[in-house]
């Protein structure tokens, strides 16, 4: 019986930046924290209709064009 050091694990949505993330060549940001304008409604209309859902899609059409202008090579 020792005292093991534990690790907390990571945000189920992966809340956090990696160090070996992506820079955007615009703003320097890295991608988890680029377009936050476009992500949050992105990832909202997902949670409550679907990924096929029409207006989330627009939604993700949206958020990767914010990302390519950022610089990042978004298919």
């Amino acid at each position: 019986m020792g005292n093991k050091a534990s690790t907390p694990a990571a945000p189920a949505g992966g809340g956090e930046c990696k160090k070996s993330d992506k820079v955007g060549i615009k703003s320097g940001k890295k991608i988890c924290c680029c377009c936050p304008e476009t992500k949050q409604p992105r990832d909202e209309c997902v949670v409550f209709k679907g990924e096929e859902h029409p207006d989330c899609q627009k939604l993700i059409e949206a958020h990767k064009m914010c990302l390519r202008a950022e610089g990042f090579d978004v298919k």
